[in-house]
């Protein structure tokens, strides 16, 4: 593996990759999405990249690194699979799913994805319902998505319907090392859930990052009646974890995707133990006191969840449920990676939920807006998903 040390070949690297095509496709979708007067994420993050680039100094380079977790609702193909149940996601079905709708959806997918990215493709992208490898291989290369050089890995699970969770990943930002699925055994009476995936990989900087991609077991029957399935997964993901926090020197794992819980529910806050970062105290009684101001330091061997202060707001999630919003999907982080001393590390401030204007349609029975969904019960809008994407920035600092 080729990692650039100086800055001549840092320099060297950044015109083999980051002028390469798939940047100036990135610039060009960009240029015509605001012409068409799409909206994209927060003012705020442009400027702060700016004024990041404008403080690096000479000898270092800060790279871009955005991570994006999304459950793209029922990607499936237009063939059957003997194996699986997929009849429902067929053409002579009762929601006539076509190869004309399913290409629609690849490069709406194709076109979130791209605009989450703004000038630069996300580096790492987690997938949830996705139902096989060609899908993935649509997605990545018969899709605007092609472009952008995106590689990918996926579980191939027992899942009666066939889906199964994905990462997409840069391959000149993120080195693959290793993936694997971790199966989950049999519970109880509950049908075959998806497999968890685990990828390690190598950044520019030299050091090892683990990414899982989970998406736990539904809520069907009642989220009472199924939570015990959840908290199961969430005791196996958290061994997992905690296994790669005992092996690693210096331990950096996301922990992303759809858990089918709030991060108030049990498996978030009690099995995987992810609570909001730390926030600034003060010794004294006066707040406005900053010079004394001090930071609790993030513990490295503990979990930390970018989005849990954020979803204590009313109107604040990715999935909207009978009118009320909530935050299925999760953006965890181990507590090395919110060190601000390190190569790479994120804060809280940079997470957020993605609302770009076409992920959204009017909610008509609750009001405001609402995902702007494929379908809606077996009427099809021609929508999305019935998630919003998450997403945080990483500061990447190469010498």
């Amino acid at each position: 593996m080729y990692l650039p040390r100086s800055s001549g070949q840092i320099s060297q690297h950044k015109e083999e990759y980051g002028n390469s095509q798939k940047r100036i496709a990135v610039i060009v979708l960009f240029f015509t999405m605001i012409l068409s007067g799409v909206s994209f994420l927060a003012p705020s993050d442009i400027i702060a990249q700016e004024v990041h680039g404008r403080q690096a100094s000479s000898q270092q380079e800060r790279i871009p690194f955005r991570v994006v977790s999304w459950n793209i609702e029922n990607l499936f193909d237009t063939h059957h699979d003997s194996l699986k149940n997929d009849h429902e996601y067929l053409p002579d079905a009762i929601r006539h799913w076509n190869y004309s709708r399913y290409k629609k959806k690849l490069a709406d997918v194709a076109r979130v994805i791209t605009a989450i990215g703004e000038w630069n493709p996300p580096a790492l992208v987690g997938l949830c319902e996705v139902e096989n490898d060609t899908v993935l291989r649509d997605l990545t290369r018969r899709s605007p998505l092609k472009e952008l050089s995106y590689r990918y890995v996926m579980t191939n699970s027992p899942d009666l319907r066939g889906i199964d969770v994905a990462l997409l990943y840069q391959r000149d930002l993120f080195k693959l090392l290793s993936s694997r699925s971790i199966s989950i055994p049999p519970f109880k009476q509950h049908r075959p859930t998806r497999d968890l995936l685990h990828v390690s990989g190598l950044l520019l900087a030299g050091d090892t990052l683990d990414v899982f991609v989970c998406h736990f077991p539904s809520r069907s029957g009642g989220a009472k009646e199924s939570e015990p399935y959840r908290l199961y997964v969430a005791h196996i993901l958290r061994t997992e974890v905690d296994s790669i926090m005992n092996i690693r020197s210096h331990p950096q794992a996301i922990i992303m995707g759809d858990f089918n819980d709030y991060p108030t529910n049990q498996s978030i806050l009690k099995i995987l133990k992810a609570e909001a970062p730390p926030v600034k105290t003060n010794d004294l009684a006066s707040a406005t006191d900053s010079a004394n101001a001090s930071t609790v330091t993030p513990s490295s061997l503990k979990l930390y969840h970018l989005l849990a202060r954020k979803a204590k707001s009313k109107n604040f999630g990715s999935y909207k449920f009978r009118g009320e919003w909530g935050l299925l999907d999760h953006l965890i982080v181990s507590g090395t990676l919110l060190n601000q001393s390190n190569h790479f590390f994120t804060s809280e401030e940079k997470a957020n939920v993605c609302l770009l204007p076409f992920l959204l349609k009017d909610d008509e029975k609750y009001g405001d807006k609402e995902p702007f969904r494929t379908y809606k019960g077996m009427k099809y809008q021609g929508g999305i998903s019935d998630h919003l994407p998450i997403y945080t920035d990483f500061e990447l600092i190469v010498y």
